[in-house]
């Protein structure tokens, strides 16, 4: 059911710091910034040769990545994200297995313009996991 690790996404505290750092430091080739309002984040999407680096920024007051830097100030891995073919088959397999859903259940559209949904820390040794249909 699990397809390739599409991304690993880290919360920051300064989106062009961490841009810079990515860019500069390591020479990787990073996006531009991205606003994503359903989610309350913006975005940069730093491309790898076997996967991508998300760097999260909260957007606007009720962005759930503001806890979370509240929590952790110097900003950390926030969630992973695996591809899916069919999501709403994934969902159903893995609520029936006993996992929980976030949210209403049902799919939103993520930054790759694509349904995803996320999956509770809690059932999955404490990790966020991000399901992305492809």
């Amino acid at each position: 059911m699990i397809g390739r690790l599409n991304h690993v996404a880290i919360a920051v505290p300064d989106l062009g710091a961490a841009a810079a750092q990515y860019r500069t430091t390591l020479g990787a080739e990073v996006g531009p910034p991205q606003d994503e309002p359903d989610h309350g984040v913006t975005v940069i999407f730093i491309q790898l040769p076997n996967t991508k680096i998300e760097l999260l920024h909260p957007l606007g007051d009720d962005s759930p990545i503001r806890a979370f830097l509240d929590k952790n100030p110097s900003g950390g891995i926030h969630h992973m994200c695996f591809e899916v073919d069919d999501i709403l088959a994934a969902r159903d397999r893995l609520t029936a297995e006993g996992a929980r859903v976030l949210g209403t259940g049902e799919p939103k559209i993520g930054a790759h313009g694509k349904p995803v949904l996320f999956l509770h820390p809690k059932d999955f040794n404490g990790c966020l996991i991000e399901l992305e249909q492809v």
